[in-house]
């Protein structure tokens, strides 16, 4: 619990620096300065791997058209500086083609800075579901603290914390399809536990088939269950032979439907030649 006390205090202090700078615009260096975008380097903490380019150009536009409203902040690197906090504003005003870009610079060690850009895209939402899971874990490892230790720290419930953490044991085809949004996060809760070959299998067929996360719950309970014959909905509901069965009945054909099977009988070669010829 130390830890996490350790944690709280010390991120704490950080964000309330912050949260002054805005506020009074008058930080340890000085105040919003107006700093040169190249001599700008990535935060080599971010947790945040994917940034979505319609999200960034909309961004972009309402810069140009109304400012930059909220600094990026930074700390004094050797050569430059080293972005905290404001990643998709300062792509966003790359995008917009600017040279300099606001900013408040803080006097941060990289043991807060890593904090705190974790803590910053937990806190407002802005990571993917696995983007926000790595983050989570690594706030973990690096503090060793319980889930609910955490859940204190990030203000986010237990139950949220663990089963976005479970997410980790998708495969990395699960975690991809989950990242650009082929499925969904209850698509993923649901498969988490299979084989990476099962979890590909379910995978495909939420792709193919457009599988609610009802059919594939069904669909993992059966394949979780051996003795269980593993069906799709589509087997499930059949499909409708009905006027097919009635066309071959009226040729002369026999035929059986299950599901989506259609077994068709012959009585003899010539009835197999006569249903060739048909079919040319």
């Amino acid at each position: 619990m130390a830890k996490a006390s350790a944690l709280g205090r010390g991120l704490g202090a950080l964000l309330s620096e912050i949260e002054e700078a805005y506020d009074n615009e008058l930080p340890k260096k000085g105040g919003v300065e107006e700093i040169v975008i190249s001599k700008i380097r990535p935060n080599p903490y971010q947790p945040r791997k994917h940034f979505d380019p319609e999200s960034l150009a909309e961004l972009s536009e309402s810069i140009k058209t109304h400012g930059l409203l909220q600094p990026i902040v930074v700390k004094e690197d050797l050569d430059g500086y080293i972005l905290i906090a404001g990643e998709r504003r300062l792509r966003a005003s790359k995008l917009a083609k600017y040279k300099t870009i606001k900013a408040i610079i803080v006097s941060v060690t990289d043991e807060q800075m890593r904090q705190q850009a974790l803590i910053e895209n937990i806190q407002r939402d802005e990571l993917n579901a696995i983007d926000l899971a790595q983050a989570y874990q690594e706030l973990i490892d690096i503090h060793e603290l319980t889930h609910d230790q955490l859940s204190q720290t990030v203000h986010k419930s237990r139950a949220q914390i663990t089963n976005t953490l479970r997410l980790l044991q998708l495969s990395e085809k699960g975690r991809k399809a989950l990242i650009e949004g082929k499925i969904s996060a209850g698509h993923a809760k649901a498969i988490v536990g299979l084989e990476p070959q099962e979890q590909m299998m379910m995978i495909d067929s939420i792709i193919g088939q457009k599988l609610s996360v009802r059919d594939v719950e069904s669909m993992v309970k059966k394949i979780k269950s051996p003795s269980a014959p593993i069906s799709t909905p589509l087997e499930s509901q059949g499909l409708d032979f009905s006027v097919l069965k009635k066309r071959l009945a009226e040729l002369g054909y026999k035929c059986s439907t299950k599901g989506y099977k259609m077994t068709l009988e012959f009585e003899n070669d010539l009835q197999i030649e006569s249903f060739l010829d048909a079919l040319s």
